[in-house]
């Protein structure tokens, strides 16, 4: 099939402004291990927001496009693709799986070449590297598989690759958003008890007792460390996982669990923010650790995850609150920003 001569993206031209909306040209062949795709649906991670706010940092790859999660069709396939075909199915995300890793594509916006990587997502087309997809049902619901590029392989691979939950562990969940909705369900899945869950925002905490969490503390109204020692006691939490990448949770979780306790961190603090930690108890038992998207394998995890979303075992449709189209994405990540968004957002191409 011919690559279509343009298409609509969202582009980050410049840090801390909003997006811009526009035509952008795809290259005219493939190369070796890329993939066309028609995009249907794009979620909107934190990462993303915190790319175009420069929490890492000054970004040298100005403009360029975004998104590392989706469900898409595939139309075409360059040399070497062996894992899909035309009219695939799949989910898009940015974790390696099987396949070639492609040279990533060269768009062009207004005369210029325009950045992107192995994925991108907030477009109708991409050009994406063979091992950012993975197969799944022809008759899946492509609303929620966008979720299983990120918000779910990363939630679940944090509880059984990272933090390692075990069946009665206490739990806390700092951080309700797409992510900490999943994190919260795959505890509940492995049957952690009790699963706190934190958030500044109400809705959030809501959607997180839907999904399994057994208390909820609204960070903003409520001594947090008081609260958590009123239910688990004052040695401490088993598990502590923080999706903010705030150095103030950073530090509580740390001194709130307990001798053998974890904390995870999935959230990362901005450039220049350093948490401050009495390391001696790292000598006896104590852990933290950082997770890198779950560190799982989405070649093997979406099915796994996926075939539970389809046999009703989690719930993945009450997670996903709001559908926006590619054109009103700045309203959409101005309501992930305020809190106004509950659960997980989704672009519709």
């Amino acid at each position: 099939m011919t690559i279509p001569k343009t298409m609509k993206a969202a582009i980050l031209v410049e840090q801390r402004k909003p997006l811009v909306v526009d035509e952008v040209e795809l290259p005219r062949t493939l190369d070796v291990g890329q993939v066309l795709v028609k995009i249907h649906y794009s979620g909107i991670c934190g990462s993303q927001l915190g790319e175009i706010d420069g929490a890492k940092g000054e970004d040298k790859f100005l403009p360029h496009l975004l998104g590392h999660e989706a469900s898409a069709t595939v139309i075409d396939i360059g040399p070497g693709v062996r894992y899909v075909k035309p009219e695939d199915v799949v989910v898009l995300h940015w974790r390696k799986g099987q396949g070639i890793e492609s040279v990533p594509p060269s768009y062009q916006w207004r005369g210029k070449k325009l950045n992107a990587g192995w994925i991108a997502t907030f477009n109708e087309y991409a050009i994406v590297s063979e091992n950012r997809m993975t197969v799944i049902p022809a008759d899946s619901n492509l609303e929620i598989a966008a979720l299983f590029g990120c918000a779910v392989t990363t939630g679940f691979g944090v509880v059984e690759n990272n933090a390692k939950i075990r069946m009665g562990e206490s739990v806390v969940v700092f951080g309700a958003g797409g992510i900490g909705l999943n994190i919260v369900q795959a505890a509940s899945l492995v049957s952690a008890y009790p699963i706190i869950a934190i958030d500044q925002y109400d809705n959030r905490l809501e959607l997180a007792k839907k999904v399994g969490a057994t208390l909820t503390i609204n960070s903003k109204s409520i001594n947090v460390k008081r609260a958590i020692e009123e239910v688990v006691g004052s040695t401490g939490v088993d598990s502590f996982i923080d999706n903010t990448g705030n150095v103030n949770v950073i530090e509580l979780g740390y001194e709130i669990v307990n001798n053998k306790g974890r904390v995870t961190l999935v959230g990362v603090p901005r450039k220049g923010e350093n948490i401050t930690i009495y390391s001696l108890p790292l000598h006896f038992g104590k852990e933290i650790s950082g997770s890198y998207g779950g560190d799982g394998d989405p070649s093997v995890d979406i099915e796994r995850y996926h075939n539970l979303y389809r046999n009703g075992r989690i719930q993945l449709d009450d997670v996903v609150t709001d559908v926006y189209s590619i054109e009103l994405i700045n309203g959409a990540i101005d309501s992930m920003k305020n809190g106004d968004m509950s659960g997980r957002c989704v672009i519709k191409m």
